[in-house]
């Protein structure tokens, strides 16, 4: 069962209160837990991202998260409807606008946003069915988009391009199971994921990683759904 996200932060305090103020604590009963990283981000757009519904008064939303300390980011985006912001470590993601495809909250989390490679989309598809036990509700030439529920405020969506991997992702899905023990693995496009409470059902797709982080931690609910065109 897909149950949170966890974010490397340099502060984790920091961070931690950053983003239960940015979600408002909706996050769709998902958990994002920030754990010590000794490194900052590395330069290029992290694999993985949130997205947050900006609701009717979008244009406040942006103004109450940049005064939170969030920054407004150009990664190339053009002229969406969405607007691409990061975090105080430089973490991108997205204020998706009213109407955006996918969104059926009007605040707080909706949606994680996994680059996905279009060789790996079918793999990563039935791999990320299997261990977040969500399943497809929408299957498009952008990507595919899962939820645990077909009214589960938070999806996740897989799609291309995926960014080429250059080291530890610096946000990664976390997983859920009562079996076997906790760890870090891949996933078949290479992204670091996290067990908890068990282990993942062994199998060629999956395959252990680095250990887990031992760091300190802060607890936090996740994230609502996503548009039905991919972020950048």
């Amino acid at each position: 069962m897909l149950t949170g996200i966890v974010i490397d932060a340099l502060d984790v305090r920091h961070m931690s209160h950053f983003w239960l103020e940015a979600t408002r604590g909706r996050t769709g009963g998902l958990e994002l837990r920030c754990v010590a990283a000794s490194e900052p981000r590395a330069a290029q757009k992290n694999r993985l991202h949130l997205d947050l519904a900006g609701g009717v008064h979008w244009e406040a939303e942006v103004t109450r998260l940049l005064g939170l300390g969030a920054t407004r980011v150009d990664i190339g985006q053009g002229d969406v409807p969405w607007d691409v912001l990061a975090d105080p470590e430089g973490n991108e993601f997205c204020v998706l606008r009213p109407g955006h495809p996918g969104v059926i909250a009007d605040s707080g989390l909706v949606a994680i946003c996994l680059d996905v490679a279009e060789r790996d989309r079918h793999a990563q598809s039935a791999f990320w069915q299997s261990q977040a036990d969500w399943h497809t509700v929408e299957d498009h030439d952008w990507g595919v988009r899962l939820r645990k529920e077909p009214t589960s405020t938070v999806s996740l969506v897989m799609g291309p391009p995926a960014t080429p991997k250059a080291g530890r992702n610096r946000l990664r899905l976390e997983v859920s199971r009562g079996d076997g023990d906790p760890g870090e693995f891949h996933d078949p496009g290479g992204n670091e994921f996290h067990v908890r409470g068990g282990a993942l059902v062994p199998g060629p797709a999956a395959r252990p990683s680095l250990p887990s982080l031992s760091a300190a931690c802060c607890r936090r609910r996740s994230l609502p759904s996503r548009s039905s065109s991919p972020t950048p």
